[in-house]
């Protein structure tokens, strides 16, 4: 059921695209950016419930079509690579990067990207461009201080120069 619910997502999002016209562009890369992509966890989940006798993999794939843009190829890597990367317990740069690495050459082996005009130098490029992206944007941060906390200190520091202030009149 679940994986008849995320295949259904794509063409509910184009039944809406095409509703509020957005231009067609846009439609394709919204019908292309699963591709033919296995729904993996759903998957798994089904082989290990029923077994591989019973499970049909096209249940599990979406139905397509690949992309056909070097757009479209990029927000299929990017959909799977940002929803890869927020199911990291510790996204380190290391593990960013072989997510990154992992999900493209997964993909192109796969064919998914073989209708699209991406070349190979362009998906080093994306590569490059992914990995600045997540790293900064799970980049560890310092913890802020409460606002009580900065307000008693400018208290105390306006209190201490008042007090050395008036000490040398």
């Amino acid at each position: 059921m679940s994986a008849l619910i995320l295949i259904n997502h794509v063409k509910r999002g184009v039944e809406l695209a095409e509703k509020y016209k957005l231009p067609k562009a846009i439609r394709d890369i919204m019908a292309q950016h699963h591709g033919k992509t296995i729904m993996a966890f759903f998957f798994q989940k089904a082989l290990a419930k029923i077994g591989a006798d019973g499970v049909n993999e096209t249940e599990y794939r979406y139905p397509g079509p690949l992309p056909q843009s070097k757009e479209a190829a990029i927000v299929m890597l990017a959909d799977a690579i940002e929803a890869a990367s927020r199911s990291l317990k510790e996204p380190t740069y290391s593990r960013l990067k072989g997510v990154i690495e992992d999900i493209v050459d997964e993909r192109f082996q796969g064919g998914e990207l073989d209708q699209s005009p991406l070349t190979l130098r362009d998906l080093e490029r994306i590569k490059e461009s992914f990995l600045s992206i997540l790293a900064g944007t799970f980049h560890a941060r310092i913890e802020y201080p409460e606002m009580e906390e900065v307000k008693s200190a400018k208290r105390n520091k306006t209190v201490k120069k008042e007090s050395e202030n008036g000490s040398k009149d």
